[in-house]
């Protein structure tokens, strides 16, 4: 019978002892190497290696002293806390001896290539295009399998499976990117993700059960075909943003089995139980005899994250929703372990200057500890204050998501975090591609009913809106709706939002996730090899392909550098006979963004919406360049569009 058992129970004390006599075993260190001349001169070193947690360490490095060792509860770690201030670059020595015993590890402390004040965040002024590098395009020379990985397949006809795209296929398409007219891309997690394929066609190919959290999963490419994709995409004014995950890893990551302390994760308590037959989602295993099962301790979250902000909250709510584990094969970890918490937050800052990422998408935000978070985000700003992260906060309410962005003002402590994720705008939205619009609540009357709550946010520019992403129905579900996307995308790409576009969405990539996800993460047309056609091309695009591509990339290289749209102020109008009207506005420039959210033609009346209108008696229609009046009534057809600058 399979138990599951913390590595204790492989290598006991004695056992460990017994290897610690004959030799000093370091096998990894985390960070792999380090940057001087940081703002916070402190280093933490997470060293494994089998007894190693009985080494003593010293250094002769300039500059460099050792604060204090760490010794966790298992005996194959050791934490060494370190001070850099006085450091230059080069390669130290770090000498590790138990007993007689002596091993010298070379080290290597690298200079920054820019100050941290230096490095630039997105903000409202970009787009962000998220992609699924499996399922985006493969590169050349890619390998449908790597040595040394857990069993997996590369199969391109099971959603779930992987499809074997990689990081030089992103590389290779950012022309595309720049056709389009979006300015940031967003993979998704790009990390180890060294999980076997499970036996009922389930895989990890989404990027969200990190193995290692210093190495790219080898089916993308390595570290350095990662920072070799983002200096290209800064060569062509693409910004990069990284998907990290700090509320759990992978299963198979080395700290499950073997956890360096005891509260490493949260409610670990059902690793030591027998798994065999165990429902894990339930907790339950069926016994063959009819008596009544047993009950696990696993706790599951219940995905609920209104207790985090309830004033009213009971404990049993908020255990559930900060410990309770994501999915079985995800291991909930304890940020407020705050040597955990100093490997997760150098592993951030590691990236930023190892590879030059310009932003951070940190997943499930508020299932992690919310301090802990915001001691990450501290120091974040603090080393990098023109940076910026953006937190996935799914709940549909604003006044939940504005309490996340640092300085809401009902909040006694800070956050830090400067952009959440608009989820309320993306579910109203949602409904009102379905409905009329009336007269007060249905249609388009759910987007104005939305914005009104802005006074909750500290700062509506850094709230990132979207209509779809990788874990929602595709915005076109199953059809083809491109009345309802056009309408969709100019509120999208005009309103006071960071805007986030997702993959395909230009070609009309639609689909549900009501068999499952991996429907609304199909591959993109083109991006493999045998594929039939390439929509990265006009010539491989459909007709209503390329009516959808020009239309949408008219719109955002007009958006690009554009202030009105990145600085000015924002008007909404109550809609009004179905047409919903929103002004932008800044030094003497205005954009309309006129929608008739009905099925039947519309009339805008001209006249009361003089206050931004004002004396002009003509504009521009942002999409075909004509002219439009504006000193008399514009007649809209069904859902129509109409984006009007003067």
């Amino acid at each position: 019978m399979k138990k599951i058992l913390l590595s204790v129970a492989l290598c006991g004390a004695a056992a460990c002892s017994m290897v610690a006599a004959n030799r000093v075993n370091v096998s990894r260190i985390d960070p792999t190497d380090w940057f001087v001349g940081m703002k916070n001169p402190k280093l933490q070193l997470m060293v494994y290696g089998t007894g190693i947690r009985e080494a003593n360490v010293t250094t002769a490095y300039p500059g460099v002293a050792i604060d204090s060792l760490v010794r966790p509860d298992s005996p194959n770690y050791l934490l060494v806390y370190m001070d850099l201030k006085g450091a230059q670059p080069g390669e130290m020595t770090l000498n590790f001896s138990i007993g007689k015993q002596k091993k010298a590890v070379k080290y290597q402390l690298k200079a920054r290539e820019k100050r941290g004040e230096e490095r630039m965040g997105f903000t409202c002024a970009d787009v962000l295009y998220m992609l699924m590098p499996d399922r985006f395009a493969q590169g050349a020379n890619h390998q449908a399998q790597i040595k040394g990985l857990r069993p997996y397949v590369e199969d391109r006809s099971k959603p779930s499976l992987r499809h074997g795209g990689d990081l030089e296929g992103i590389r290779q398409h950012l022309d595309y990117f720049k056709e389009l007219g979006v300015t940031a891309l967003w993979l998704t997690p790009v990390l180890e993700n060294n999980s076997p394929d499970t036996s009922n066609g389930y895989s990890t190919y989404h990027g969200y059960a990190t193995t290692d959290y210093y190495r790219v999963d080898p089916r993308f490419g390595t570290n350095d075909d990662y920072r070799r994709l983002c200096d290209e995409a800064h060569q062509k004014g693409l910004k990069v943003v990284m998907d990290m995950i700090f509320n759990h890893s992978g299963f198979e990551h080395p700290w499950t089995k073997d956890m360096p302390m005891k509260d490493w994760l949260n409610t670990p308590e059902w690793l030591n139980e027998e798994q065999s037959g165990r429902d894990p989602m339930t907790g339950f295993t069926a016994n063959s005899d009819g008596s009544e099962p047993a009950k696990s301790q696993y706790l599951q979250t219940s995905y609920k994250l209104t207790p985090v902000v309830d004033p009213y909250a009971s404990k049993v709510d908020m255990k559930e929703t900060t410990e309770g584990w994501f999915v079985p094969s995800m291991p909930d970890l304890n940020q407020h372990n705050p040597h955990l918490m100093r490997y997760l937050i150098q592993n951030s800052i590691w990236w930023i200057e190892t590879v030059g990422i310009d932003g951070i998408r940190m997943d499930t935000y508020p299932y992690a500890y919310e301090d802990a978070m915001a001691q990450w985000m501290k120091e974040i700003d603090n080393e990098y204050p023109n940076f910026n992260t953006v937190g996935e906060t799914w709940v549909t309410e604003p006044a939940y998501t504005a309490a996340w962005q640092d300085g809401f003002a009902a909040k006694e402590n800070r956050t830090y975090l400067k952009t959440v994720m608009d989820f309320s705008f993306f579910d109203k939205l949602n409904q009102a591609k379905h409905e009329e619009t009336d007269a007060w609540w249905n249609g388009l009357n759910r987007i104005y009913n939305s914005f009104v709550y802005d006074y909750l946010y500290p700062n509506p520019s850094s709230v990132m809106a979207f209509i779809e992403n990788h874990d929602t129905d595709r915005f076109l579900a199953n059809g083809r709706d491109t009345l309802a996307l056009k309408q969709a995308l100019a509120l999208l790409l005009t309103v006071r939002r960071i805007p986030q576009l997702y993959y395909g969405t230009e070609i009309l990539m639609n689909g549900t996730k009501e068999v499952t996800d991996g429907n609304v993460r199909k591959d993109f047309p083109g991006g493999f090899p045998g594929d039939k056609r390439s929509a990265f091309t006009a010539e491989g695009r459909t007709q209503a392909e390329n009516q959808m591509f020009a239309w949408l990339s008219r719109l955002l290289h007009w958006r690009q550098n554009n202030a009105v749209i990145a600085k000015g102020t924002m008007t909404q109008f109550i809609p009004y006979n179905g047409v919903y009207v929103i002004a932008r506005r800044h030094e003497g420039r205005t954009v309309l963004t006129i929608l008739n959210g009905t099925s039947q033609k519309a009339v805008m009346t001209v006249d009361r919406y003089a206050e931004v209108i004002g004396p002009n008696a003509k504009g521009t229609d942002v999409i075909t360049g004509r002219t439009v009046r504006l000193d008399h009534d514009l007649n809209l057809r069904p859902r129509q569009t109409l984006i009007v600058e003067f």
